[in-house]
């Protein structure tokens, strides 16, 4: 999972850091609240751990940023220094999902972080797999089955197409997903995701008849859309 960070402290920063990449995510850390929201307004992310306080915007209003262009779906988990139970109310009534006061303890900070990421993406983090749709997903031997019959897919094809149905009508940034299927940050423009998901597009049969799309967003990634609700719900959207 890909997680950003928000921690004026660079102590508890770097602490937080280690916990998160220790558990097997990648992490995207900053001191700076305007920072952090120039870079949400262009990328997704699957988690937010805030400090209530921060450098030209607090957490607080990063909280009320995301909250306000529809990230409902998107936890969010406070790490803070601030603990009185006035910034912990205000928080949670902001849509906080989660909060801990400083300095975490790494086990239980980790096992939160776990709790919100199964709540928020239950089919991602499944052991053994899921069904969306015609499509079986085997996570343990990493195959994908459509209508009952095996779809070869290399390691990158099953990662991608893990993602995507796994975020069913969830934007995912291009950055996301280079990060999360290839294990690296976004640097620069490159043909590779698009040319992946044209290859996958074809190899699933992602098209209506199997009731998905998959929709390229402008200036942003893609959405697989599941249709005929999703579909519905971005049109509305656009509209």
């Amino acid at each position: 999972m890909r997680i950003a960070i928000l921690q004026r402290d660079p102590v508890q920063r770097q602490s937080i850091e280690r916990i998160v990449m220790q558990a097997g995510h990648t992490c995207m850390s900053y001191d700076d609240g305007l920072a952090m929201s120039k870079m949400l307004a262009r990328s997704t992310v699957d988690l937010l751990v805030l400090d209530w306080q921060g450098t030209r915007l607090s957490g607080a209003e990063v909280l009320r940023s995301v909250r306000a262009v529809g990230g409902d779906r998107l936890p969010v988990l406070f790490a803070s220094a601030e603990t009185s139970e006035d910034s912990v109310v205000r928080a949670f009534t902001g849509g906080a999902d989660d909060y801990v006061g400083l300095p975490v303890r790494p086990g239980e900070f980790r096992e939160r972080i776990a709790a919100l990421l199964r709540r928020a993406y239950p089919d991602r983090l499944s052991a053994g797999g899921f069904d969306v749709g015609p499509y079986r997903f085997d996570t343990r031997r990493q195959l994908v089955m459509l209508r009952g019959q095996l779809v070869p897919l290399s390691g990158t094809q099953y990662r991608l197409a893990s993602l995507f149905f796994s975020n069913i009508g969830r934007v995912m940034s291009r950055d996301h997903i280079f990060a999360m299927v290839w294990g690296r940050e976004f640097r620069e423009f490159t043909r590779t995701i698009d040319s992946h998901v044209s290859r996958l597009r074809l190899l699933l049969e992602i098209e209506p008849q199997n009731d998905f799309r998959l929709q390229p967003v402008y200036k942003s990634g893609y959405r697989l859309l599941h249709m005929p609700q999703d579909e519905a719900d971005a049109q509305q959207q656009a509209a």
